[in-house]
């Protein structure tokens, strides 16, 4: 909780006076799936990240007005050094399956919603959770 959800309302309560006083901007937070289905091994985390896609809504409505937009990203899992951690690569490959696009996401997917998000493409958008997570929360 102080790391995923007080890291991000810290990083927030100090950008938004900046922000403000710069005349607006986008404010882009970082959830997970696990915000929407659980299944972590521990509750801690889903709750968590959770908590930051309704901070995200609810600040996106505080500071609408002041053209701050704010939005969020929830990732499914991501072929990173993390997921190396599995070993076995049966675990692996169970996890892989169930993803309908067949595989696990890459930091460049992600990174690229950010900045769709974070761009002027993206103005008339916020309060909103972006998920990029190969169909996963689909099914």
């Amino acid at each position: 909780l102080e790391v995923n959800l007080k890291g991000v309302f810290l990083c927030c309560k100090y950008a938004i006076p900046a922000m403000s006083r710069g005349g607006g901007g986008s404010i882009v937070n970082i959830a997970s799936i696990a915000a929407r289905v659980g299944g972590s091994v521990s509750c801690v985390y889903p709750a968590s990240k959770a908590g930051v896609v309704a901070l995200s809504k609810n600040t996106a409505l505080r500071f609408a007005k002041e053209g701050i937009r704010v939005n969020c990203v929830c990732p499914g899992h991501v072929d990173t050094a993390l997921t190396y951690t599995l070993k076995d690569p049966e675990v692996r490959e169970a996890l892989i399956r169930k993803y309908p696009l067949g595989r696990l996401g890459t930091a460049e997917e992600i990174a690229a919603a950010v900045l769709f998000l974070a761009s002027d493409e993206a103005s008339f958008i916020t309060g909103t959770e972006l998920i990029v997570d190969g169909g996963y929360t689909a099914q």
